[in-house]
């Protein structure tokens, strides 16, 4: 007689399979109802594999960061060197936050994984969803890293079709089912070679879709690049052009004397630097030192790779990863077995100190909105900035974010590697209204971040939709 699981007992959680189902993989979620009548559906739909459209497929590497000046770049003479963050699920590439490689890693180390207009690029590898597709936009030429691949399939327009598939839901549910690893799941070129694929669907709604969600992306960005201006205004700072086109402008002299302790770099000493200072004292408001207004300023400490931990413990780590547009997003933390010298809490102000390209220190700035677990640590490429009861941390915040802050931010990194040390910023000048001032720019630039929030999340339920439309058309409402 044949067990049978009781009906009320979700199908998903307990189930049953057959010995002669097995298929080398041990793991039950790979085993799950759900998912294997939903692929058992796709296959008797689909006509050809993934592989039947490419000509080629290629990962790519990472150059070292030990050697950045050997293999990395600036976004003005170099090549732009993909992640898996510039992957989206409209099937664009997002280049916000891209690094640059040099032209002679681009055409030596990683001529295999250049990339060209019309390429196909898949997510095989990293935490969170597995085959994020994208296209690269027309006179692209760029490079990418191991965790993607590079299909060419020589038509941009097969391989739009290729992403908007892979890109909805369910075809995500099938993939995923097939990576394997706990902490770094993987999705194998076999596996990704043999995704089946449904010939003939009207993606149009989809089109439609992004092309309205691009419009509210877009008025959200006017939103937040407003909030630049009117704090500035609201402090009555006013900043000079910095266009520089004379040979005068780039030239100038430092006297000996003045130069800042062991800083002996040209760049710390650039006019637009003094001329960027002389307009925040030249404000409405007193200045004050971010060390006298702050009750902690520290960078954290990363954790030795085996004190990790695979499963969630009491000992939560924010990383870079961690951030999410303005905020850090603390279900996107890793663990650790060991408690770690610094606890975060809500309100403090992470800046990004550690980078192998120096212009990407101090660019990332992000707030802790929510009240973390007891325990909660940063990692060392993060340095936190807590306000003490002097400042309003929202409006410190805000102000950090301006981008005349982080130029400043930006201009205290020092070292082959690039990082930004407590101890050199804690002479950067502040401006300090009284109380209710700092309230009332903090509301006005929160209210404008909310809306911008908010469009943001109405372009991704618009498109979230679209897609469901497409998943009923191949699988039907009775599934």
């Amino acid at each position: 007689m044949t067990y049978q699981v009781p009906q009320h007992i979700d199908k998903d959680k307990i189930f049953i399979v057959k010995k002669s189902e097995i298929e080398g993989r041990l793991e039950p979620d790979f085993y799950k109802p759900s998912i294997a009548t939903l692929e058992k559906k796709i296959r008797s739909l689909s006509t050809k594999k993934l592989r039947s459209y490419a000509q080629s497929f290629a990962g790519g590497a990472t150059p070292s960061k030990r050697e950045s000046e050997k293999y990395y770049s600036d976004p003005e003479t170099g090549v732009p060197f993909l992640r898996v963050q510039n992957l989206q699920t409209t099937g664009e590439l997002c280049l916000d936050g891209c690094i640059y490689i040099n032209e002679d890693t681009h055409n030596g180390l990683l001529k295999r994984s250049q990339v060209s207009e019309g390429d196909l690029l898949v997510k095989i590898t990293g935490v969170g969803r597995m085959a994020i597709a994208s296209v690269a936009p027309k006179d692209f030429v760029g490079n990418t890293n191991q965790h993607m691949v590079v299909i060419k399939t020589g038509d941009s327009s097969i391989s739009k079709y290729l992403a908007h598939y892979i890109n909805i839901e369910i075809i995500k549910q099938m993939t995923s089912k097939h990576s394997t690893g706990e902490t770094r799941p993987a999705l194998d070129y076999p596996s990704l070679k043999n995704i089946p694929i449904i010939e003939g669907l009207d993606f149009s709604c989809i089109d439609a879709a992004i092309k309205i969600k691009q419009v509210k992306e877009e008025k959200a960005q006017q939103l937040l690049d407003n909030i630049d201006g009117y704090l500035l205004k609201e402090l009555g700072i006013v900043i000079p052009s910095n266009d520089i086109v004379s040979i005068n402008d780039r030239v100038f002299i430092h006297k000996l004397r003045s130069l800042e302790r062991e800083r002996l770099d040209s760049s710390y000493y650039d006019k637009i630097y003094y001329e960027l200072i002389d307009c925040l004292n030249n404000g409405t408001y007193s200045m004050e030192p971010l060390g006298k207004i702050t009750s902690f300023l520290s960078v954290g400490q990363t954790p030795k790779t085996d004190c990790y931990s695979e499963v969630k413990t009491a000992f939560a780590i924010i990383k870079a990863g961690s951030y999410s547009g303005f905020e850090l997003d603390l279900d996107q933390t890793s663990y650790t077995i060991n408690k770690q010298p610094y606890s975060v809490e809500k309100g403090d102000i992470f800046i990004l100190s550690a980078a192998h390209q120096a212009e990407y220190v101090a660019r990332q700035i992000s707030y802790l909105y929510d009240t973390p677990k007891q325990n909660t640590s940063f990692v060392g490429e993060l340095l936190c900035v807590r306000a003490n009861s002097s400042i309003d941390s929202m409006y410190l915040y805000s102000l950090l974010s301006t981008n005349i802050y982080k130029t400043l931010l930006n201009r205290e990194k020092r070292g082959q590697t690039s990082h930004l040390y407590a101890q050199d910023i804690r002479r950067i000048l502040i401006p300090v209204p009284p109380p209710e001032k700092q309230k009332e720019i903090a509301m006005h630039i929160e209210d404008l971040r909310l809306q911008a929030k908010t469009l943001r999340e109405e372009g991704n339920i618009i498109l979230d939709d679209a897609k469901r439309k497409v998943e009923q058309m191949i699988i039907g409402e009775s599934m």
